[in-house]
């Protein structure tokens, strides 16, 4: 590493992943705090299981209706303007759920909720190809998507505390935490307009040898780069490479999505009292960041990529199928950090492979395409997962459905990744070859 390189990717990720990572848990935890909220909103609302379950996956409708248009309007306006406007919308959504009366107006603000959150991730990830280099991309992308569960470490906790404040200003526990968690989305909108820029050459804290050498490395990682999808809607949506990618995306996220709103309630299960279950649900999320963290940073050093999304997938399925086979509380919460290292650990690796399925010009709205199909688990296991509880008074049928979902995915990226070979090399890709191979 020359001194010009170190020099300007210290300067871009101390400017940049900070405050997208505090970004990421302030949208992440305004995304699953209803799974908190639940604990006494549900019986407040005369909420079923399945209700609740339906009202916490219609997010992902509205989030997969709205995601591709979100992100092609980031790509025309500009990643800063269009990440300010999504945080600001957000954080006013949140806040109206406070004041849901039953579970018809709680269905219409998770809509609302979804519609504006839609864009956020996939447009930073994005916004990550424009400015950082595919070498640094995993561990970025990792520290940045360590906000998933980092949004849990520190919301698990806060929301049990916010909780317990029932009666303050005349307001439920549950309407407390919706109003108080969504005004940093609020001021963190202002604080992105100010600090983000569109691309490099908006850069006016690098000097020119710093600029020069980023855009024309990230123009030569461009150049290189063959298009496994042709550009257009129509194209990416006949793509087997893009389906097959979202389909197992659908079965990763359903991991994560099984934990943040039902993670609450199985523990409760505990006897424990609502704090208690806000700091003992937070472990589970210490071990999914600590995996997240370093398990990206191990598959850029070692320059491997299809273990290192294979094996935490594996973990993730045995440790969530396996919680549910044990009754004894703290053998259930260690199969559950298994779990949460696995799925967390998979992620960035994941999303180091998915934007070298594209083109430049596809880029933007394929991301978005494969994010949005995936998330269409956080609608179909919530609801599934609510249904089933409602029908057996247990969880452990829908978590299984959820750990039966991930092996689908384990199995298609076993296959895929195994087909994924000769386009992918340190070189470049092979134009000719639509599969690439889960290395840099």
């Amino acid at each position: 590493m020359n001194d010009i390189e170190s020099r300007t990717m210290r300067k871009i990720l101390r400017r940049f992943a900070p405050l997208l990572t505090i970004c990421f848990v302030v949208a992440f935890l305004d995304r699953v705090n209803v799974g908190f909220a639940a604990l006494t909103m549900n019986r407040d609302l005369g909420l079923s299981a399945s209700a609740f379950g339906l009202a916490a996956g219609l997010f992902f409708v509205s989030y997969f209706v709205f995601e591709v248009p979100s992100n092609i309007l980031l790509e025309r306006v500009g990643a800063r303007r269009w990440i300010a406007r999504i945080m600001l919308t957000w954080g006013l959504c949140s806040a109206a759920t406070a004041f849901v009366q039953g579970e018809w107006s709680f269905y219409v603000v998770r809509v609302l909720l979804g519609a504006a959150e839609a864009g956020f991730f996939p447009g930073v990830v994005f916004f990550l190809t424009l400015w950082v280099p595919a070498t640094y991309r995993a561990r970025v992308i990792g520290g940045f998507m360590a906000a998933m569960p980092l949004a849990s470490v520190i919301g698990s906790p806060l929301s049990g505390y916010l909780m317990s404040l029932h009666g303050w200003l005349g307001l439920a526990g549950w309407q407390i935490m919706f109003l108080l968690e969504a005004l940093p989305s609020l001021v963190l909108a202002f604080v992105v307009l100010r600090v983000l820029r569109d691309t490099p050459k908006d850069a006016e804290w690098l000097d020119d040898n710093e600029r020069a050498w980023l855009e024309s490395t990230l123009a030569a990682e461009r150049a290189s780069r063959a298009t496994a999808v042709e550009h257009g809607m129509l194209n990416l949506l006949k793509s087997p490479v893009i389906l097959l990618t979202a389909l197992a995306y659908f079965g990763v996220t359903g991991f994560n999505y099984g934990l943040s709103f039902f993670l609450p309630q199985i523990v409760r299960a505990f006897d424990l009292s609502i704090q208690q279950v806000g700091y003992v649900s937070a472990l589970p999320f210490v071990a999914g960041a600590a995996g997240m963290i370093l398990w990206g940073r191990h598959s850029d050093r070692t320059d491997e990529r299809r273990f290192h999304l294979l094996f935490p997938l594996a973990l993730a399925a045995i440790g969530l199928a396996g919680s549910t086979l044990v009754a004894a509380p703290v053998l259930k919460l260690a199969l559950l950090c298994v779990a949460s290292f696995g799925v967390f650990s998979a992620l960035p690796v994941f999303w180091v492979v998915a934007p070298r399925l594209l083109g430049p010009a596809a880029a933007a709205a394929g991301i978005a395409l494969i994010n949005s199909l995936g998330n269409l688990s956080g609608f179909v296991n919530p609801y599934a997962v609510g249904l089933i509880k409602d029908a057996t008074g247990s969880f452990n049928g829908g978590l299984q459905l959820i750990a039966a979902f991930g092996v689908v995915a384990l199995t298609i990226l076993f296959f895929v990744t195994r087909r994924m070979h000769g386009a992918l090399r340190r070189d470049g890709m092979s134009a000719s070859n639509p599969y690439i191979e889960l290395k840099r």
